[in-house]
């Protein structure tokens, strides 16, 4: 799949400082990738993500020290996959456009799609049966109940230690099909994981199961982000699926992670209305504070997620009063700090527009990337190889050095 940033033979040989001839010789050691041109031009462009990847690796032979520091916060990939790719500006699932799966199909086409399985979710889910008989407390919410729970499924699964794909797959289903009860109030889904949630959390509005759809296709997975990164940690060391997700989920409750949509939802709430945007988001600046749900590292020309559920809440609730509010917030942060929505904003968008609970909008984002945890430790089981990087000692030299 070719990007518009895609390179030249000189422009890739300039880049990595070699000749044409070592050039073809990397592009036919499948280190470098090459297409036509466009419009069928004989001239092939070469992929710019492999030449920088490349150029990267000669730093780091250069520099060992350095690459390792780096390669944790943003850096080199340090692991391989087959599920995401992040490339130009997009993001794909195994190939296909995740912006046009989220437009035109439903959460458990995806959930198929990631888990590379061809199967009925309905058909193969487990019930978490005993799981529910132990009470937990009502003041929980969502997220903190479905924490309670994956213990109480692991304990009644049998085959919680089997950790082939049919059997990770079917705790997978009953895995979703816990945190849907959880923030939907019924475990069955015979009619659709959002059609499920949408006729308990926004039985008025029309519409409200494509939203919540989007919502969960956007978020079901992105690369190896911090709380896919722990999931691929535990699943290396053997641990059931349940234990995985459950740090998965403590992962994405963090403030810099997922929980970052709460800090969105304080933002509007102290907006409260479009006159307010520039004022407020003015204020936050000179006290220091920085606007969140705007800016990402990986899309410095704007989260395409985060604009997608903005487009989708403009063409299913036009005119709602909540996007009146998160529109205003929009141009003021684009005057003043020259950022975009990001996936956190969109989120908290659809929440608003479907008249959700606070906290609403990190319980779609973990819902919908439940079912990436669970790809990722499916590909971690295969490998049969434990995650265990080294640190690079910067404490007290040992007595008598």
């Amino acid at each position: 799949m070719g990007g518009k940033g895609d390179l030249t033979a000189r422009e890739a040989a300039e880049e990595l400082g070699i000749s044409p001839a070592t050039l073809y010789a990397y592009v036919s050691r499948g280190l470098i990738h090459s297409e036509p041109g466009p419009g069928g031009s004989r001239q092939r462009r070469y992929r710019r993500a492999d030449v920088e990847a490349l150029k990267e690796r000669q730093a780091q032979r250069r520099d060992p020290a350095r690459s390792a520091e780096t390669a944790l916060s943003w850096g080199t990939p340090v692991l391989e996959s087959a599920i995401t790719l992040i490339e130009d500006g997009r993001l794909y699932y195994r190939g296909h456009d995740a912006l046009d799966l989220a437009r035109c199909t439903r959460f458990e086409n995806v959930v198929r799609l990631l888990w590379a399985i061809n199967v009925d979710m309905e058909s193969s889910s487990l019930t978490p049966g005993h799981a529910y008989s132990v009470p937990v407390p009502s003041s929980l919410g969502p997220i903190e109940r479905f924490q309670t729970r994956l213990p109480l499924l692991a304990a009644t699964d049998p085959s919680a230690y089997d950790l082939r794909p049919r059997s990770i797959t079917r705790a997978g289903f009953a895995i979703l099909n816990t945190f849907v009860a959880e923030i939907g109030g019924q475990s069955g889904c015979d009619d659709g994981i959002a059609n499920t949630l949408a006729a308990h959390l926004a039985p008025d509005t029309e519409g409200a199961a494509r939203l919540i759809d989007a919502a969960l296709i956007i978020s079901a997975d992105h690369e190896l982000n911090a709380s896919s990164f722990t999931v691929r940690c535990v699943a290396s060391t053997g641990a059931p699926l349940y234990d995985a997700i459950g740090a998965g989920i403590g992962a994405l409750r963090g403030v810099f992670h997922g929980a970052a949509s709460q800090r969105v939802e304080a933002l509007l709430a102290e907006v409260d209305s479009p006159e307010h945007a520039t004022i407020v988001l003015r204020d936050r600046l000179r006290r220091g504070e920085r606007i969140p749900g705007f800016g990402h590292q990986l899309y410095p020309e704007g989260d395409p997620r985060g604009a997608l559920l903005l487009d989708l809440c403009r063409e299913v609730v036009p005119n709602d009063p909540a996007l009146h509010l998160t529109d205003a917030v929009i141009a003021a942060a684009r005057d003043l700090i020259d950022e975009r929505p990001n996936v956190d904003f969109g989120l908290v968008a659809v929440s608003c527009v479907l008249r959700l609970q606070r906290g609403s909008a990190l319980n779609l984002m973990a819902l919908g990337r439940t079912a990436g945890w669970v790809a990722h430790a499916l590909e971690q089981y295969e490998q049969r190889r434990m995650i265990r990087p080294r640190a690079r000692y910067i404490g007290p030299a040992p007595d008598g050095r």
